[in-house]
């Protein structure tokens, strides 16, 4: 555990000093866009961001190269070079995209070759499906439904990037919750060492949420525009897949982990999807309203789910904070039960059902009674397609 505090914090500092220069350097050469029809904030502010986290992020996998602890990731090395590559492309794309918008389907092609680079030469993939019951997938299969998934997530974590602090604030919830569940597992499972790819992904991008938040919290210095949202959404995704192997043969044989039941088996294929569940739902939406209007699905618009909270009246923090308990609560709940399916007595998901129940009612109250009356500014747009735009931002 020592290790993983070292790699959170030396990530944060140094995602903290890269922030604070981005911040300055992008003021001083005015690198930041104009405001947009469907953006939130009413003042320029620079959308760089993202080039800090990544440096924070690459100083993290640098420094554990010479870490004995983590020496087992770099045997063979191509792994963490195909996860540096990736995250390399995708921050690149993402400033080009921050700074002069570039086309969706560059982007989106862009996005798949960062997705084969960590499958194909990374060899992370997701190996079997619970269809039922635990089903091995043909390795073309398991390729494509591997891109399929890091693509997905990566445009579901920058989807929800669109007020001060969210996605900061929302990954770095669920990296933690996801570290937990992964550390856990990695116990459960008789290794000899607590270390897995999994959670030192997740500890390094805790980190880099942690850096970051300072300047990005309402109102917002700097945002971490594409560069930074799909950078996180990429190692979400990568960290999720990398635990898949892991966990496939204990999913197929429940009883290793002293679970006889079928829900006890499945919670940790849920819980990486569960982390980022509201990112995901927001996503499904956009893209089925967009498609049903005969719109192109990234095409940017003003009816995301942060939209829409301020539509109800909440003002732009309490909207954030709100968003936080959301995650908080849905993926507490799934990890209480997985804690609880480790134990044989009755009622062993008893307490995270309650939690999750409880706090979903509290959540929704909080959600559907605010407490100020929505300005004529956070009026829903109409139906017709926004403004020509080219970035799949939301912001």
């Amino acid at each position: 555990m020592k290790q993983y505090v070292f790699t959170i914090i030396l990530t944060a500092t140094i995602t903290f000093i890269a922030t604070w220069a981005v911040w300055q350097l992008s003021l001083r050469f005015k690198l930041y866009p104009g405001i947009r029809e469907r953006d939130v904030h009413t003042t320029p502010t620079p959308r760089l961001g993202g080039v800090a986290m990544f440096i924070g992020i690459a100083a993290a996998i640098g420094v554990s190269a010479a870490n004995p602890f983590f020496a087992i990731m770099w045997v063979p090395p191509q792994t963490m070079w195909a996860i540096l590559a990736a995250a390399l492309l995708i921050a690149v794309i993402g400033v080009i995209d921050d700074l002069w918008d570039l086309d969706w389907m560059i982007k989106l092609g862009a996005q798949f070759l960062a997705a084969g680079i960590i499958t194909v030469v990374g060899g992370l993939q997701i190996l079997s499906l619970p269809l039922g019951e635990m089903v091995i997938v043909s390795s073309w299969l398991s390729i494509a439904v591997t891109m399929v998934a890091i693509v997905v997530v990566m445009n579901a974590v920058n989807f929800i990037d669109g007020l001060d602090g969210l996605v900061a604030g929302v990954c770095l919830i669920a990296n933690g919750v996801f570290f937990a569940y992964s550390f856990i597992l990695t116990r459960d499972s008789g290794a000899s060492s607590y270390f897995n790819l999994a959670s030192f992904i997740a500890a390094v991008l805790i980190g880099a949420c942690i850096g970051f938040l300072p300047l990005n919290w309402s109102p917002a210095k700097l945002f971490m525009g594409d560069s930074g949202a799909l950078v996180m959404g990429l190692l979400m995704a990568t960290s999720a897949i990398a635990l898949t192997g892991q966990m496939s043969s204990a999913a197929m044989n429940p009883q290793e982990f002293g679970r006889s039941q079928l829900l006890g088996a499945f919670i940790p294929i849920l819980l990486p999807v569960v982390v980022v569940m509201l990112p995901l739902l927001d996503f499904g939406l956009a893209v089925f309203r967009r498609m049903r209007a005969g719109r192109s699905p990234f095409a940017p618009d003003r009816k995301h789910l942060h939209h829409r909270m301020l539509d109800l009246g909440h003002r732009d923090r309490d909207a954030v904070i709100i968003f936080y308990a959301w995650t908080a609560v849905i993926s507490l709940a799934v990890l209480l039960m997985y804690v609880g399916s480790r134990e044989d007595w009755p009622g062993q998901y008893l307490p995270g059902v309650a939690f999750g129940v409880i706090g979903a009612a509290a959540c929704l109250v909080v959600t559907l009674l605010p407490t100020h009356r929505a300005p004529a500014a956070h009026a829903p747009a109409p139906d017709e397609p926004a403004p020509p735009a080219a970035s799949m931002e939301t912001r």
